[in-house]
C-alpha cells in the first residue's frame, strides 16, 4: 500500500458537535490548517448527509465514524449507501461475517476501518465484561482478523500501534484516537498518547477533537501538533 499523507491530513479533527452551524464554523476556521474531518454519530443524526457534503465541497476528506454493527446484510447495505458518497474512511465493528459483508460493498474509493477496542476502555472494563484477556491482546486479535478479511485499516490507541506494526506490517492504515498533547486533560479517555508518541509508534492519522476545540488558541494548538507530527516523522526516517 502506497501512502502519500500530507501533514495537513494527519490530523482528523473530530466534529463532536450537535449542530451543523457550529460544525461548519469550525470547518471554515480550520480548513487552512486541517484537511480531514470526522463526522460521528451525534453530528450525523443532527445533520444527515449535509455535513458530509459540506466537507467534501470544501475539498477536505471525511471520516464517517458511525461504527456499523448489525447483522451482515444490514451492515452491507449501510456500507453501500456510504460508498455512494464522498467519504474516505468509514468504521465498523463485528465478527468475520460482518467484516466480510462490509468489504464486499465498499467500492473503489471508500476505505473500511475496523474498530478494535474503544480508547475509553482499559483492562478493568475488560474484566467487568468478563473477557479473559487484556486490551492489547484483544486489539491485536481483532486487527489481525480485520486485515485478513480485507479491511483497509483499523482504529486503535497509540498504546497498541507499535505491536501492530511489528507483527502485522505497514500495509494498512492505523487511525488513532485518544490523542492528548501534554498540556491537555485526559477527559473520558484512558489509553492516551501525545501526537509525537502516536506517530513515532507508527500511527498514520490522529483523531483529535477537544484538545483543539477547547484550547485557548485552537489555531496555535493545531500548529504545535503539526510540529510534533513532523518531528516524529523525521525521527522515523
Amino acid at each position: 500500500m502506497k501512502k502519500n499523507i500530507s501533514i495537513d491530513e494527519r490530523i482528523i479533527f473530530a466534529l463532536d458537535f450537535s449542530e451543523k452551524k457550529e460544525a461548519t464554523t469550525w470547518i471554515n476556521r480550520l480548513k487552512g490548517r486541517i484537511s480531514f474531518f470526522k463526522v460521528g454519530l451525534e453530528l450525523f443524526l443532527a445533520t444527515g448527509w449535509d455535513i458530509v457534503n459540506f466537507i467534501s465541497e470544501n475539498n477536505c476528506k471525511v471520516m464517517l465514524d458511525l461504527k456499523f454493527f448489525d447483522i451482515p446484510q444490514t451492515v452491507k447495505k449501510a456500507v453501500f449507501q456510504v460508498s455512494k458518497r464522498d467519504v474516505f474512511f468509514t468504521t465498523i465493528h463485528g465478527n468475520d461475517a460482518i467484516i466480510q459483508a462490509a468489504n464486499e460493498e465498499k467500492g473503489k474509493g471508500l476505505k473500511i476501518l475496523a474498530v478494535t477496542v474503544l480508547t475509553s476502555f482499559d483492562n478493568s472494563d475488560m474484566k467487568a465484561l468478563r473477557l479473559n484477556c487484556d486490551v492489547e491482546d484483544m486489539v491485536f486479535a481483532r486487527a489481525k482478523k480485520a486485515i485478513e478479511l480485507g479491511c483497509d485499516g483499523v482504529v486503535a490507541s497509540a498504546k497498541e500501534v507499535k505491536q501492530l506494526r511489528q507483527q502485522l506490517g505497514d500495509d494498512f492504515y492505523i487511525v488513532t484516537p485518544g490523542i492528548r498533547p501534554a498540556s491537555c486533560e485526559k477527559n473520558d479517555q484512558k489509553r492516551i498518547a501525545t501526537p509525537y508518541e502516536a506517530i513515532r509508534a507508527g500511527a498514520d492519522y490522529l483523531v483529535i477533537g477537544r484538545p483543539i476545540s477547547q484550547a485557548p488558541d485552537p489555531e496555535d494548538m493545531v500548529d504545535n501538533i503539526k510540529k510534533e507530527i513532523e518531528r516524529a516523522l523525521n525521527d522515523l526516517n
